[in-house]
C-alpha cells in the first residue's frame, strides 16, 4: 500500500520528535508499505529548511517517493478545494495532497485529521497527543 506522509510528520521528525521517528521506522519496516509523500509537501519541507539542514532534509526525502502533479490531480484537487475550504480550512497544498491519495488509492498519515474530511479517503492520525 502506498502510505502518503503529510509535511507535518516529516517536520516534526527533522526536529527530532521521538513519535515521528518511531512512526516513520514502523512503516518502513511494514512488509508492502511505500513510503510516499506529495510534490507540495516535499517542497513545502525543502522551501523553508535553513541551509546547514538541507543535507538531513534530502536524506530523508530521498526515502520517499514523490506523487507528481498533473493535470487531472490538479482538476481533482480543484474540487476539493473549492468543496472544503470554507468549513474546514483545506488549503492548496493539503487538496492536492488528498487528491494524489486518492487517485493512488493510498492511505494519508497526517497529524492534520480536519484537513482532510473528504468521504472515502483514508486518513490515519500520525500520533495522539
Amino acid at each position: 500500500m502506498k502510505v502518503f506522509v503529510d509535511s507535518d510528520v516529516l517536520i516534526w521528525h527533522l526536529r527530532g520528535d521521538a513519535r515521528a521517528l518511531d512512526l516513520l521506522r514502523t512503516l518502513a519496516a511494514t512488509e508492502g508499505t511505500e513510503l510516499w509523500t506529495g510534490a507540495m509537501q516535499r517542497a513545502e519541507v525543502l522551501f523553508f529548511a535553513r541551509p546547514n539542514e538541507l543535507p538531513a532534509t534530502r536524506r530523508l526525502l530521498d526515502r520517499f517517493e514523490t506523487a507528481p502533479v498533473d493535470r487531472a490531480t490538479v482538476d481533482a484537487a480543484a474540487t476539493l478545494f473549492q468543496r472544503w475550504h470554507a468549513s474546514h480550512g483545506v488549503d492548496e497544498h493539503d487538496a492536492l495532497l488528498a487528491a494524489s491519495v486518492a487517485k493512488a488509492k493510498g492511505r494519508l498519515v497526517t497529524l492534520n485529521v480536519k484537513h482532510y474530511p473528504m468521504e472515502g479517503l483514508d486518513v490515519a492520525r500520525a500520533w495522539e497527543g
